[in-house]
């Protein structure tokens, strides 16, 4: 585990005052998007086909800490868009740290050299920065030459600064398991306390629609990766039964309210990677309004290829807590990486994407 002991022990501690009182339906992370408009245009990325009056858009200083205080989630992720385009983004920062709230600034890195001395370093504060495989992989991934080289000098940067730095990686059609692991290898290599890894979502409204990969590759893919890693000690911020199911070991059902998202629109239905299902005023009435059950990877074609850590990962956490020592287990021993996978039952059938690569797909070079 990357997570740091005060970490831990906080989120641990709020889970457990849920449980205690009966709370059935609990944030854990609040997906707080203060803006969509961002400085690349990745192949895989839902987030920018909005009109440029929706990507002007910006959530206020005080609407984004209201949010932090509605949701009262111990963890708040700020993707986007690119985060460090906001003007008022380190006072939205200093605000979530004064609340004692754990902040990761997600970002792709092309601003944080320019924009770093507007953070202090905190326990309670750390960089997630994008980046998707070694510097072909990555350049690839996001559509641009030279970025790589950027995010690698701003992870160096702030680390030494003192800045938590993590990594957050996606995976897409053409990836290796022994590619991975090499990049694994090097962001270990970095210093870095911890890489998120999952595989892409299939926005609708991405770009690229043949970039994403999906079911059984997906299991077969992390199996590959976390048989490669034994006795490698990769630092993976997730817990060990996400992982599990990532390697199809975990039969789960998604836990859209884990991760709330607010963003420019108000509070999305149903959940981070579902853009067009509505949106709530307020936190209670996304709760209350949300038709929960016509979501979830049997419920919903649109969410049967999904396996991201925004939907998995809080039902994983929910499967620790109810079975302690089968999480123990898993951690100890690490992911299976043979045998049967678990049955998943799925609403109907899709058809195979094409096995185009991300290597297909134009660069843009920077003029």
């Amino acid at each position: 585990m990357s997570v740091p002991l005060r970490q831990q022990l906080k989120v641990a501690s709020y889970l457990f005052k849920q449980k205690l009182k009966g709370v059935k339906r609990y944030p854990l992370v609040l997906m707080l998007e203060p803006l969509f408009k961002c400085n690349l245009a990745c192949a895989g990325c839902g987030k920018i086909d909005y009109p440029d009056d929706i990507l002007n858009k910006r959530l206020s200083v005080e609407e984004c800490l209201a949010a932090v205080d509605e949701c009262g989630a111990p963890m708040v992720s700020i993707p986007g868009g690119e985060p460090l385009i906001h003007k008022e983004m380190p006072q939205i920062v200093a605000g979530i740290i004064a609340r004692k709230k754990f902040v990761y600034l997600c970002t792709n890195a092309l601003l944080l050299k320019k924009r770093i001395n507007d953070y202090t370093p905190s326990p309670y504060l750390t960089f997630s920065i994008h980046l998707d495989g070694m510097r072909d992989r990555h350049d690839s991934s996001v559509c641009q030459t030279g970025v790589f080289d950027i995010a690698v000098e701003a992870i160096k940067l702030a680390l030494d600064k003192g800045f938590r730095v993590n990594i957050n990686c996606t995976l897409f059609q053409g990836e290796t398991d022994h590619e991975v692991a090499e990049f694994l290898d090097y962001a270990m290599e970095l210093g870095v306390e911890g890489i998120t890894i999952a595989p892409g979502f299939s926005y609708e409204h991405a770009p690229k629609q043949d970039v994403f990969i999906k079911g059984l590759e997906v299991k077969e893919l992390f199996r590959g990766i976390f048989k490669l890693g034994k006795n490698r000690n990769w630092k993976l911020n997730h817990s060990s039964l996400y992982l599990d199911f990532l390697a199809g070991n975990q039969n789960y059902d998604c836990t859209p309210w884990g991760n709330p998202t607010r963003n420019v629109f108000g509070w999305q239905k149903p959940c981070y990677l579902l853009a067009d299902e509505g949106n709530a005023a307020s936190f209670q009435e996304l709760l209350d309004t949300t038709p929960w059950e016509k979501y979830g990877s049997v419920n919903n074609p649109k969410c049967a290829s999904c396996m991201a850590h925004c939907g998995y990962e809080a039902t994983a956490v929910e499967d620790m807590l109810a079975h302690p020592l089968k999480g123990l287990w898993v951690s100890l021993r690490g992911p299976k990486t043979t045998g049967d996978m678990v049955e998943v039952d799925t609403p109907t059938a899709h058809p195979d994407n094409n096995k185009k690569t991300l290597a297909d797909i134009p660069v843009r070079t920077e003029s």
